[in-house]
């Protein structure tokens, strides 16, 4: 069982950055594939950037080159960098882990504008 708490959110102007956070509790955590997942009102949940176990990444086409996500196991916490921010970018974001099973977190906003 994981539990995932994200922090970070807010709201920050076109061109500018943040960094979410997403921190886990209990055990194996190097063992969870972790990914970042956004939903924009009155759309689908979609796939922002996925950290599988071994290292390899993968990003939505979107938001290739300007975000990046990445972990660190011994504080169990799991981060998406997200530079030159767009108004396109303003959605919900959700943590996720999976490991035969999907865990979430209860999602943190993150609204781009001027």
């Amino acid at each position: 069982q994981v539990q995932l708490v994200e922090s970070g959110g807010g709201l920050v102007q076109p061109g500018g950055s943040l960094r979410l956070s997403c921190a886990a509790s209990g055990s194996a955590f190097s063992t969870y594939a972790l990914a970042w997942y956004r939903q924009a009102p009155g759309k689908q949940r979609e796939l922002v950037a996925k950290l599988f176990s071994g290292g390899s990444t993968t990003y939505a086409d979107s938001v290739k080159g300007r975000f990046t996500i990445s972990r660190d196991n011994a504080k169990r916490t799991a981060y998406l960098q997200m530079n030159n921010l767009e108004p396109e970018d303003t959605a919900v974001y959700y943590c996720n882990a999976y490991r035969a099973q999907n865990y979430w977190g209860q999602g943190t906003q993150v609204t781009v504008s001027s």
